[in-house]
């Protein structure tokens, strides 16, 4: 069975408006920086760039 020790849960945050979207898990090991992926802004209505909540 795998071990979950690396992996984190992080808030997402869009860059447009600031809204928070659902949490994404994360590998600590392979990504030390902060995350940035597109997402879909319910807020927004549109797929824009969300940022990791500090």
């Amino acid at each position: 069975m795998a071990k979950k020790e690396n992996r984190s849960e992080v808030t997402m945050r869009c860059s447009v408006c600031g809204h928070e979207l659902r949490p994404v898990s994360k590998n600590k090991k392979n990504t030390p920086d902060r995350l940035e992926i597109k997402r879909y802004c319910k807020n927004c209505k549109k797929t824009v760039i969300a940022k990791e909540k500090k």
